[in-house]
């Protein structure tokens, strides 16, 4: 199974967000058996907390499935176990880089995906 990571700062907003709408996306296309996907944070401010309600609401209004989660740090185990992860902006990519050693080149920008975007934004600053 190829196994995906969305990685925002606290992980209750952007990542989240994200792999709702991807693990929405895999199994319209019948691909969830095949693609497993999760998101994660790089602090420690929201660990344990679900998902920011407007973000919830957010989702709702576009139709994409939501379901329980608590807000967890990337660690070097969901690195070692992951095909590709991908970072909302490049204070993420700084923060990943310390807690992670990405010896397989695995950290991507969330613009490999939406190439239309810069980056995705922290909606907290």
């Amino acid at each position: 199974m190829y196994r995906i990571i969305f990685v925002c700062h606290g992980n209750i907003c952007r990542s989240p967000a994200a792999e709702f709408i991807m693990a929405d996306l895999l199994r319209k296309q019948g691909l969830e058996d095949a693609v497993s996907v999760c998101s994660r944070a790089t602090s420690f401010e929201e660990i344990g907390n679900d998902t920011y309600p407007p973000m919830k609401r957010a989702l709702a209004e576009a139709n994409v499935p939501i379901y329980p989660r608590q807000a967890a740090r990337i660690t070097q185990t969901d690195y070692d176990q992951s095909d590709a992860i991908y970072y909302m902006d490049q204070s993420n990519l700084s923060y990943l880089r310390r807690i992670v050693d990405d010896r397989r080149g695995i950290l991507r920008p969330i613009t490999e995906l939406v190439p239309d975007l810069e980056e995705i934004e922290d909606p907290w600053y």
